[in-house]
């Protein structure tokens, strides 16, 4: 089959404007570059097992600043301490609960009560699953969720090694991912997080990250501390904002000590990184290889009907 030298040049300029809409899907760099150590200036909180009474003040205060269901009755009522009795996990009507841990369970003299919530990772693995970017880490240290972004998928769900991000289910039409900000614009204005305000114990304490990890370890190596020599979330998979001391060992406390030091973007970063070439690129690619094909099979009916 021959092809004039006009159709010839009139294919490879096709081919050409292929290629260039190609690179600008395709990543610069095929292989693995991921480097993120947290934002400098990062907020977080620190809390302290030891001081939290379970009051559940916390939740009450988390509940009113974020504009969640209220308590459908009087035994789940903010003041209803019998709640306690049963551990229980987030959801979409709760960004934060507050576990008791009875001493028969851990040795410990008093019953230990844990305060949950996001952690609020400097390298988030719900923002690193999530295909429609609908988390974004902030520089303030909160990772905050956009619900206009989301597709639904609940990738964020499962990537996230503390179980975090919960679904309203019962909503058909409009469902979000939930879960804690941080109280992100409150701290945006200058304000601190409803539970930490609300705190009566100061079991809770906002500030820097930096700072809170000082005065964490000044809490650990003061002289006849009884303080477990670890700060949760220091370094567990890359750091989180949320840390936390206890004077009973993390393990009876529902802790995770298996996670590791290494962010979980980091980890998944090469694969993830394949995802333009194979949902963007590729179809672009096939669609040049169709053009220049077209484009021959019809120089060659031309030449046909010529003849």
């Amino acid at each position: 089959m021959a092809v004039s030298r006009r159709e010839f040049l009139k294919l490879m300029a096709g081919a050409g404007a292929v290629g260039a809409a190609a690179a600008t899907v395709l990543p610069k760099k095929a292989e693995a570059s991921y480097e993120f150590g947290g934002y400098p200036d990062r907020m977080g909180v620190l809390c302290d097992t030891s001081l939290c009474i379970g009051c559940r003040s916390c939740e009450g205060a988390c509940n009113e600043a974020n504009n969640l269901p209220k308590p459908a009755d009087k035994a789940q009522a903010f003041d209803n301490l019998k709640v306690l009795d049963t551990k229980r996990r987030m959801d979409h009507a709760h960004f934060t609960v507050v576990n008791k841990f009875a001493k028969a369970e851990t040795g410990a003299k008093n019953d230990v009560f844990v305060k949950k919530q996001c952690m609020h990772c400097d390298e988030p693995a719900c923002f690193a699953a999530c295909l429609a970017k609908a988390f974004t880490k902030t520089p303030e240290g909160a990772v905050v969720y956009a619900a206009n972004h989301c597709i639904g998928c609940r990738y964020c769900m499962q990537a996230c090694p503390f179980y975090v991000p919960t679904y309203e289910y019962q909503d058909a039409f409009t469902p979000r991912v939930r879960k804690c900000t941080m109280c992100y614009d409150r701290v945006k204005a200058g304000g601190i997080p409803a539970c930490v305000q609300t705190c009566p114990q100061e079991a809770l304490i906002f500030g820097k990250r930096d700072d809170l990890l000082k005065i964490a370890r000044r809490r650990l190596d003061a002289e006849n501390s009884q303080y477990v020599d670890h700060i949760y979330g220091e370094k567990e998979v890359g750091g989180t904002c949320w840390l936390y001391i206890t004077k009973t060992p993390f393990e009876k406390l529902d802790f995770k000590m298996t996670l590791g030091t290494e962010a979980l973007p980091r980890l998944t970063y090469g694969y993830l990184a394949t995802i333009p070439v194979l949902h963007v690129g590729l179809p672009v690619l096939l669609a040049g290889f169709y053009v220049i094909t077209r484009g021959i099979t019809q120089a060659h009916g031309k030449q046909e009907e010529h003849k």
